[in-house]
């Protein structure tokens, strides 16, 4: 039976990042709008990411968030991997923090939101390490913005994706 187990979990991570592959490819077909300032993006992958985390556990969500990094090292070079990673795992240990605050019972969205605000702040501590700068941080309040509003798409994404995801059982399952 355990087998059975580590094949649909594998079977599921496969699955999951395969989907954040696509996804992440959707997005960078998507041209830049003329109103957004640079740099801003969606984050769709970031669904995976977190539907894992919520349905997964916080092992597989790890694991998912490397291989993704790994993928932009592979396709993007180096800084973008560091990009990717930092904002990657301090959004993953703030949805962890916020999930652990089981009494307060947040919503999909309020967690996607810090998440993608962190990612963002991650980021731009990478940007500051890389250019030995703080002038990035003037860009702070426009990433702010920017997480919050993604924040919200992502999550009400993952929302209304969850009756479809749910079906899809990878072996373990968290109650609603």
């Amino acid at each position: 039976m355990r087998q059975k187990t580590n094949v649909y979990r594998l079977t599921g991570l496969a699955l999951l990042f395969a989907l954040s592959v696509i996804l992440m490819l959707l997005e960078n077909m998507i041209p830049p709008l003329p109103a957004l300032p640079p740099g801003i993006k969606l984050g769709l992958s970031n669904i995976a990411v977190m539907y894992c985390l919520f349905y997964m556990g916080k092992e597989n969500a790890f694991i998912l968030l490397v291989l993704k990094s790994l993928f932009v090292f592979l396709t993007r070079g180096m800084i973008a991997f560091c990009m990717s990673f930092a904002g990657g795992i301090c959004s993953f240990f703030i949805m962890i923090l916020l999930i652990s605050l089981k009494k307060q019972n947040l919503s999909f969205i309020i967690i996607s939101v810090c998440a993608a605000v962190t990612h963002n702040m991650a980021q731009l501590l990478v940007s500051a390490v890389i250019l030995s700068g703080t002038a990035v941080f003037y860009y702070a309040p426009v990433l702010a913005v920017s997480g919050i509003l993604m924040g919200i798409v992502t999550g009400v994404l993952l929302r209304v994706m969850m009756p479809v995801m749910r079906r899809l059982d990878f072996g373990r399952r968290i109650p609603k």
